[in-house]
């Protein structure tokens, strides 16, 4: 949720939010394009007791990119999946494994495929 990057997140979610360092010094991993920085931040927001606040204010503000609430966005859209670019290899990366943080139902109409 990056807290000091977002000023009209509400204080009490705010204060609470897994990823709020108080020092910004996770910025870097919840808006990478890297696949494992990707995964840290989703693996920070699946212990977030504010994960579903975070994910629906970011969906309210329409947030263009980067981690929120445990899902990626893009262009103000959840993304459904990402990927390296290029050829997908034959066998599956390990390191490429995102963590598998479900949508609530209420906001699926929010998702995109890539």
């Amino acid at each position: 949720m990056l807290a000091e990057a977002i000023d009209d997140i509400s204080p009490a979610v705010r204060a609470n939010a897994a990823c709020n360092d108080l020092q910004g010094s996770l910025t870097g991993v919840f808006f990478s394009e890297e696949l494992q920085d990707i995964a840290a931040a989703k693996a920070i927001c699946a212990t977030c007791p504010v994960m579903l606040e975070c994910l629906e204010g970011a969906i309210e503000r329409h947030e263009p990119w980067g981690v929120w609430g445990g899902q990626m966005f893009l262009n103000g859209k959840i993304l459904a999946t990402k990927r390296r670019r290029g050829r997908p290899p034959k066998q599956p990366r390990p390191e490429d494994q995102l963590p598998d943080i479900p949508v609530p139902l209420h906001l699926q109409g929010h998702l995109r495929s890539a």
